[in-house]
């Protein structure tokens, strides 16, 4: 598995901590699925309420890396903020970089994100930028100091999945030696197995198993499909082919007369 900013992850799978019913189930679901990072949106901590120490109280017991994010943030100005406030309030230097340009579909203001990455990457942050599959895109953000890119699979809780499969492969082959998490877009364990086997190095999700009728159960799904889409990819799978070909050789086979 890729290092993360030099630092080993105990799990390719990472997961978001809203939108669940309980904080108990949170928990679970987290046990359950041996995730390797809590991603935290700012929003959910606040340090004048205790239900904000709570929540932080249980997440920093999770004994995982905390990821805070940018979520929501529609300006450079207001997303260098927030990772700057963000870095105060968790501790720690890395940030999940988002600058939403639609608000429909949530996708990343490209122009600004890079902007934001240059900014932070500079005050010493440790960018982790929800981005497109765009190459040109990706040059940038590199440029800017990120070592990790983060390409959607399809718009932020819609479930679709991996809407752009060459796109994505493309990115992949590009930048063989980055490290590369597939954000958002993610529905079902079929979509984070399809991504790994496609040599990814981990996913991030939240809406799918919040939102499930069994969190828990989900997430337990979720972590067996990680590890099976990296074993897959390590497995070297065969290429695909358009004609058929035996599985049962015709050397020795029986031949009545």
């Amino acid at each position: 598995m890729a290092r993360f900013y030099g630092q080993d992850l105990g799990s390719a799978l990472m997961l978001g901590t809203a939108l669940y019913p309980s904080p108990a189930i949170m928990a679970d679901a987290f046990r359950a699925s041996g995730a390797g990072v809590a991603t935290v949106s700012l929003r959910r901590e606040n340090g004048a309420s205790r239900a904000g120490q709570d929540f932080w109280s249980l997440v920093s017991n999770m004994g995982v890396p905390v990821l805070p994010n940018t979520a929501g943030c529609h300006t450079v100005k207001e997303a260098v903020t927030t990772a700057q406030m963000a870095r105060e309030v968790f501790d720690t230097p890395w940030v999940k970089l988002e600058v939403i340009g639609h608000t429909d579909t949530l996708q990343p203001d490209v122009f600004g994100l890079v902007e934001a990455a240059k900014i932070l990457c500079a005050e010493g942050f440790k960018v982790f930028p929800y981005t497109t599959e765009d190459l040109i895109v990706a040059e940038r953000l590199l440029g800017a100091g990120c070592e990790v890119l983060m390409p959607w699979g399809a718009p932020i809780g819609s479930g679709l999945g991996l809407t752009n499969i060459q796109g994505l492969r493309t990115m992949r082959a590009q930048f063989p030696d980055v490290p590369m998490v597939i954000d958002a877009g993610i529905g079902l364990p079929s979509h984070a197995a399809q991504a790994m086997e496609m040599g990814f190095d981990a996913v991030l999700l939240n809406t799918a198993v919040a939102r499930a009728g069994d969190p828990v159960a989900m997430a337990r799904a979720f972590g067996k499909a990680v590890e099976a889409g990296r074993a897959a990819y390590l497995a070297d799978p065969m290429e695909p082919s358009d004609m058929a070909s035996p599985s049962t050789p015709l050397i020795g086979k029986a031949f009545l007369e």
